[in-house]
């Protein structure tokens, strides 16, 4: 039998054993483990409904970024997501016997059975209720089909290091615990079959005088979810979290005296996601995922991933912009201008600069869509 002892001596990477030791369930959550590396989450679906699955995540970058994904029926390779970064053009590990249904500590399988609750003259009257079942699982090697399809989903582990470095504590590694994480109030744009949910975020404690920092650290972590999406007990109640105690996945934290929740965007959002899809019965066949907290360590390097954001923040924008501009309520006052944006990558998004003055604010997202906010109608570029 394979040992944490044997596997630390081998001459691999450290995301390469991290691999080995979850492919020989050595560990269980992978918060900590090779920390230089990218971590994702996964979801695994029917090729079907890929094409959907792609869409609700190009329209929720932040708790739904993806890395990559297999080839249909293939579990061993992944293409990565950007095709412009070079530290990436090869396949996800150096390992040959990588296989996804493996190098994961524990998976999650999604069944439907029929939801026996209720009356059965209304049970006639309209379409049953699915009731999702879900089992844990330390492979996906009897699930797996030549027609799934893995999708890897950015996660937050990947700045944890990063938040370490600074002094800034990582509670869920203080206490051997799993991160704690919940569902929002905060509803998902919906895409084809996926609608009628709402974001998972994962969450970490900070004293109030630390949240500037932490926000500073995570910023520019975008195919990790980014900086925070809410912080302190009114952030909490904003997004719907009334009780840090009942946790929806992971679990619960040691709150010390003095510290406030910070919460991310979260890659079970996807999860979730499923769920809601399952229930409707708007998914055939099984689904699967990595349990939360229990994540793929990849062979990209988060150097390399910070390098290429930056590399896309820094292409020079000038964006000239036939504005129909609207200053507060007051319609009357509309004016057309033409409007020029250049976004520095030394500023904070929130310091974007603006010429020729405006109340338009123009940028440009991880998956190089071009967000507008302000009273614009039309845009030339």
């Amino acid at each position: 039998m394979t040992t944490r002892t044997e596997i630390d001596s081998l001459p691999l990477s450290p995301a390469h054993k991290a691999r080995l030791l979850c492919r020989h369930n050595l560990v269980t959550t992978t918060s900590g483990l090779a920390g230089d590396y990218v971590q994702a989450n996964l979801i695994v679906l029917h090729s079907d409904y890929a094409d959907d699955f792609r869409m609700l995540c190009a329209r929720n970058p932040v708790p739904c970024p993806i890395l990559g994904s297999t080839p249909v029926g293939d579990p061993r390779r992944i293409i990565p997501t950007s095709p412009d970064v070079s530290v990436i053009e090869k396949t996800e590990t150096e390992d040959t016997d990588f296989d996804i249904r493996t190098d994961i500590p524990y998976y999650h399988v999604f069944r439907t059975i029929e939801d026996g609750d209720g009356d059965e003259k209304k049970k006639k009257k309209k379409k049953k209720k699915k009731k999702v079942v879900i089992e844990t699982k330390s492979d996906l090697l009897s699930d797996w089909t030549d027609q799934h399809i893995a999708f890897l989903i950015g996660c937050s582990f990947s700045f944890e290091q990063a938040l370490a470095q600074a002094g800034l504590r990582i509670c869920h590694q203080e206490d051997s615990r799993t991160v704690a994480m919940y569902q929002t109030s905060i509803p998902l744009l919906p895409a084809g079959i996926f609608h009628g949910s709402s974001y998972v975020v994962s969450m970490r404690l900070y004293k109030p005088g630390e949240i500037e920092e932490v926000r500073n650290v995570t910023r520019p972590y975008l195919a990790s979810h980014g900086e925070p999406v809410a912080w302190g007990w009114d952030g909490a109640k904003l997004i719907g979290v009334n009780d840090l105690d009942k946790v929806d996945y992971g679990d619960a934290q040691v709150v010390r005296e003095g510290e406030v929740p910070v919460f991310w965007g979260c890659g079970v959002t996807p999860q979730f996601a499923v769920e809601k899809a399952l229930e409707r019965d708007a998914i055939a066949g099984t689904v699967m995922s990595h349990k939360p907290g229990h994540m793929l360590v990849t062979d990209w390097k988060i150097s390399d991933f910070l390098a290429h954001t930056r590399r896309q923040l820094a292409e020079a924008w000038a964006v000239p912009v036939a504005a129909h501009l609207m200053t507060g309520s007051d319609w009357s006052r509309s004016k057309s201008e033409t409007l020029f944006l250049s976004h520095s990558p030394s500023l904070p998004n929130d310091e974007t600069r603006l010429f020729c003055g405006s109340y338009a604010i123009i940028g440009l997202d991880y998956n190089r869509y071009c967000v507008v906010i302000g009273y614009v109608d039309y845009m030339l570029a």
